[in-house]
């Protein structure tokens, strides 16, 4: 890994990754995503991981793509475009599919595929001066790759108005639209991360892995007799398992489980 990408694992299970290029916003380009790409995978791969902060330094959360990055695609063939997006792809899926839950630290602007990075996360927490832009239109492009992401964040109807105008908009703009969670002062936005990091880890590992699954694979589903029978069965799964029964035994003993001391039930 080069330092454009920093990644450390507290001893809490906190998975911080840092995008580290602020002389140019945090920009990224081919490299960059390949990084990305791998750590999300090796974290993936962890047990010890709870929770994946995605931050940046400086005073941006990342402008989009690369300058220099984006003058060697314009050489490109159609094919040779479509397999480098094809690895922006991969990269966004591995981290909306990351088995823990992810929290974005947006501290400033984030623009084009940076507006991507924010959606694959399951919450976001923006200080007050974060700004936010799909703006790729503005050169002729499409925040094509992005899309199916940034439209489940902010829904189809949003999604129509800010692929087309390309406008820059606030951070408390992006909270009524469902992009960010919460919105705070600069000075308190690790605190605000803190927090949820804190409620995640109070609850049970297993259940939050399976808890951030099953919200993703019951969106939009037909509520039928197959429907009910399979949300039925996983919870009397989940009722009798270990973490489970240490959970229910906790709650009616009225004393902490034993993840809140350090171990898994």
């Amino acid at each position: 890994m080069s330092d454009k990408l920093l990644c450390e694992v507290d001893s809490e299970g906190v998975a911080t990754v840092i995008l580290n290029r602020p002389e140019i916003h945090n920009a990224f380009d081919d490299q960059l995503i390949h990084e990305l790409a791998t750590t999300f995978d090796t974290l993936a791969q962890n047990p010890a991981v709870r929770v994946l902060v995605l931050a940046s330094n400086g005073k941006s959360f990342s402008a989009g793509a690369d300058l220099n990055w984006m003058k060697r695609m314009a050489t490109y063939s159609e094919e040779e475009n479509r397999r480098d997006a094809a690895a922006l792809a991969a990269m966004l899926y591995k981290l909306d599919t990351f088995p823990a839950p992810t929290i974005a630290r947006v501290q400033g602007a984030a623009f084009g595929g940076a507006v991507g990075l924010v959606s694959c996360c399951d919450m976001a927490v923006a200080s007050e001066r974060a700004s936010f832009c799909l703006s790729e239109v503005k050169i002729g492009l499409l925040p094509a790759t992005i899309s199916p992401y940034v439209i489940n964040a902010i829904g189809t109807r949003h999604a129509r108005r800010y692929f087309v105008t390309a406008e820059r908009f606030s951070a408390e703009r992006a909270e009524q639209m469902g992009l960010v969670s919460e919105v705070c002062a600069e000075a308190d936005l690790d605190l605000h991360v803190q927090k949820l990091v804190n409620a995640i880890a109070d609850n049970g590992p297993k259940a939050v892995a399976m808890a951030k699954q099953l919200a993703m694979s019951m969106s939009n589903r037909v509520i039928n007799d197959e429907l009910q029978g399979q949300t039925s069965a996983l919870i009397a799964a989940v009722r009798v398992s270990p973490e489970g029964q240490e959970g229910l035994s906790a709650f009616l003993e009225k004393r902490a489980p034993s993840w809140m001391n350090g171990s898994e039930g």
